[in-house]
């Protein structure tokens, strides 16, 4: 019959979507340059460009929730969709190779800033700290105790990837309130970490500016918990779904999709608080606060 489908695949109708996001993305990324160079109106238009790209996320998925509940989704569709999953993540963990590279090299070959004098100093906090060329952590900085609330989080961290996996083996053997419980408390500790993060961040010891331990120590741990938040959200979103019914035992990739994601986050925190915390801090004083 003419028109007949005799495929596995979905044939994506025309959207107005990737046009309307790529203008908001736009938008976003030239709003924030202008921001940060004080032209007129960057802020608003950097503003205008977010709720722009969060529109477009909102709008663009529920298409695709949509779809599911419709049949499009079939195993081959599945199946790519876990590829493209996939594809994310990896281009996530390259992300973070990038604030790991910047880590090691300043660690490894650290430049001590000369004065006018021939003193070698930092600005640390409200003092001025002296210290020999070539050492990491700069020699009177005080860091962050790795054994305090970064290895809290750590273990906070750790539970929450066994409770996201209670609730997925939930969804698959058709439990759907051990599937909302295990949701319930891994957002919880997601929400309790960057807490955690946020006091942490409150009270630590060394500045973000005219330091390489404290801007490497900042962007690496900040963009972590900045995935941690959005994949708090992923998960949010997956417990309204699980409310209205959404997921099954068969077809459940949106879920799955956000499990991923925060395994993918909880390692990355465990290379985190080994490399920063524990050997980006081993010998330096320890910031009693």
């Amino acid at each position: 019959m003419a028109g007949a489908k005799s495929h596995d695949y979905h044939i994506l109708p025309p959207s107005i979507w990737p046009l309307i996001g790529a203008l908001a993305a736009l938008g976003m990324a030239g709003g924030g340059i202008m921001w940060m160079h004080s032209v007129p109106f960057g802020g608003y238009l950097f503003f205008a460009g977010v709720l722009g790209v969060l529109f477009t996320m909102f709008s663009w998925w529920t298409e695709v929730v949509k779809e599911a509940h419709a049949g499009d989704h079939t195993p081959v569709v599945q199946l790519h969709l876990r590829y493209g999953m996939i594809l994310f993540i990896a281009s996530e963990v390259m992300f973070f190779v990038g604030w790991f590279w910047a880590w090691f090299d300043f660690s490894l070959f650290p430049v001590a800033l000369e004065l006018k004098d021939g003193v070698t100093s930092i600005i640390a906090g409200p003092n001025t700290v002296t210290h020999a060329a070539g050492m990491w952590p700069p020699k009177g900085l005080e860091v962050i105790d790795a054994f305090h609330f970064p290895l809290l989080n750590t273990m906070i961290l750790l539970c929450s990837g066994t409770t996201v996996t209670w609730a997925h083996h939930a969804l698959l053997h058709g439990d759907r309130e051990g599937l909302k419980k295990g949701l319930w408390i891994t957002i919880l500790l997601g929400m309790l970490f960057t807490s955690i993060q946020a006091y942490e961040y409150a009270h630590a010891p060394f500045p973000y500016k005219g330091l390489n331990y404290g801007a490497s120590f900042f962007m690496a741990t900040g963009f972590h918990g900045f995935h941690v938040l959005i994949g708090t959200i992923f998960l949010i979103v997956c417990l309204v779904r699980a409310y209205k019914g959404h997921f099954t035992p068969q077809q459940h990739f949106g879920f799955e999709a956000a499990a991923w994601y925060w395994h993918f986050v909880d390692v990355v925190w465990l290379f985190l608080f080994i490399v920063v915390y524990v050997w980006g801090g081993w010998g330096a004083p320890v910031h009693a606060g």
